[in-house]
């Protein structure tokens, strides 16, 4: 037999391995990410790679009952966590133990494991729940919807503390295995690929996956009755669209915009670069709100958006944030320009595309229409503050800082940027500080001084700055009495591209 001996200047090191963290090394995770504007949003202490959420939901009741197992990685030692969460808890598990847990806040689950987690170490854990999501009201406001037929999940910046327990903040991206089970005749729509369906005793189970890095406020479930398309696209990625059977006049108006979601997408391609995820759609819920929103994969149309007749200008809206703000998401919510902003020049081009107005000729109109005293120009799109987050000079404004910039580097550098940012930045987060320093990189020219001219400064940009921007470089906008007499000439997609401007509004005032 051999045996081994051990020096004591090397059993002391390896005593010094076997001994566990003492309690004082262990803390309590943050309450809050950090973000800016909304200090309770989302968690410290861990990091989620995965969600995978088993559900059940009674459309005539509005009861949904849940498993949720969440895979994530510590980041620090923890004693205890959050989670970001509405419902009633039954159960929480930490590694497969019994874990203690406690509500504070409006959505603040605490739970205390079993035994303190250590850094850097792999933890599941896995939280059973059952409630009305319809009842449940934070800050006085509910991101579920009631629906004839079912329910809808679709908010922004929260929707997710009324249907799973989660890091709800876009900086903890993570997969999605999305399971529900409705009575038959019912469907449910999710992110992602449908993997599966199947029936039985009355109900009927469908298997959704987003297989891609997915913000939480991105996840969306909608549950009723839908007629659905599906399709595939030349490069063989999934389509799916839903539309509620009870969409009334908007119906006819509705699947004429949504349907040319393909054609949509291709074009973005030309302008952004691959398409980034696994599938492909879109659905409009019979909801009475008016906004339209990004959902991942899917985005969510109310049927109010088709109220005056097609429009495909809000599908483009949609489904660019697939770039600006999907796969690349804000890394704090005062970033939002980095998705509203590009969102909005999207419609632009696609107006310029089809002939109804240059890019050019509507970054003029909306410099020209808006006067120096006009409120909009008091609104700083790159920080602009949480209750104007979704304020319009965030899309048209900010649309015009990109204007400005196209002219500043000329086309051939603007496009390579657009083309480029969401590649270098790809299923992750950025600032605009971030898009600033790579534009600068691509261009070779400082931009400093030009975007803080149109995305910082309260004030409407004098004249000197709108001509060297290249905007308003027509014929000086007329002042006095004239200027109530003579207006610029409106780009004929103006009407279709402000009808979107719902787009970020909700029931609740914001977006």
């Amino acid at each position: 037999m051999h045996r081994r001996i051990i020096v004591p200047s090397a059993l002391a090191a390896s005593l010094l391995l076997a001994i566990p963290a003492s309690a004082a090394d262990f803390k309590i995770g943050a309450p809050g990410i950090g973000d800016s504007y909304y200090p309770a949003s989302g968690n410290g202490g861990y990091d989620v790679s995965h969600y995978d959420l088993r559900l059940k939901y009674q459309p005539a009741t509005d009861l949904l009952e849940g498993t949720a197992t969440i895979l994530a990685t510590t980041t620090q030692n923890l004693s205890r966590f959050n989670l970001d969460f509405g419902l009633k808890v039954d159960e929480v598990r930490v590694n497969g133990r019994v874990a203690k847990f406690a509500t504070s806040g409006d959505h603040e689950l605490e739970v205390t494991p079993a035994a303190p987690l250590e850094k850097n170490k792999p933890v599941s854990i896995v939280v059973r729940y059952a409630g009305k999501p319809s009842e449940v009201k934070i800050g006085g406001w509910s991101a579920w919807a009631r629906t004839p037929d079912g329910g809808v999940a679709a908010q922004e910046p929260d929707s997710a503390v009324w249907w799973f327990p989660s890091n709800d903040h876009p900086l903890d991206k993570a997969t999605f295995d999305i399971s529900v089970l409705v009575p038959d005749g019912h469907q449910a729509i999710s992110n992602g690929v449908l993997q599966s369906q199947s029936s039985k005793l009355g109900w009927t189970r469908f298997n959704w996956r987003s297989n891609k890095p997915q913000a939480t406020y991105l996840a969306t479930l909608a549950v009723g009755k839908f007629d659905i398309t599906t399709d595939r696209t030349a490069n063989g990625l999934p389509v799916l669209n839903a539309y509620s059977k009870d969409l009334g006049d908007n119906g006819g108006a509705a699947r004429a915009s949504v349907e040319r979601t393909t054609e949509v997408a291709e074009w973005l391609e030309s302008v952004f670069g691959p398409y980034p995820f696994n599938s492909l759609g879109g659905y409009v819920p019979n909801v009475t709100s008016g906004f339209a929103l990004e959902t991942q994969t899917r985005p969510f149309y109310s049927p109010r958006q088709f109220a005056n007749g097609a429009n495909v200008s809000v599908v483009v809206h949609e489904l660019a944030h697939q770039w600006y703000g999907d796969s690349v998401s804000v890394a704090d919510w005062k970033d939002i320009w980095v998705n509203e902003g590009f969102a909005r020049y999207s419609q632009w081009l696609w107006s310029e595309k089809e002939g109804e107005g240059t890019a050019q000729e509507l970054a003029d109109y909306v410099y020209r229409t808006r006067a120096a005293d006009d409120p909009f120009w008091t609104v700083k799109p790159g920080d602009p503050g949480a209750e104007d987050q979704f304020h319009i000079a965030v899309y048209d404004r900010g649309a015009l800082a990109l204007q400005a910039l196209r002219n500043e580097v000329g086309d051939e550098d603007f496009f390579a940027i657009l083309k480029g940012w969401p590649q270098e930045h790809a299923y992750g987060n950025a600032r605009v500080t971030d898009f600033v320093k790579y534009a600068e990189r691509v261009s070779g020219k400082p931009l400093a001084g030009l975007f803080d001219t149109w995305l910082y400064q309260p004030v409407k940009p004098a004249a000197p700055a709108a001509s060297a921007a290249g905007l308003a470089s027509g014929p000086a906008a007329p002042t006095g009495r004239a200027a109530k007499t003579v207006k610029p000439a409106q780009p004929k997609s103006w009407k279709k591209i402000a009808e979107t401007n719902a787009i970020h509004e909700s029931e609740h005032g914001q977006r």
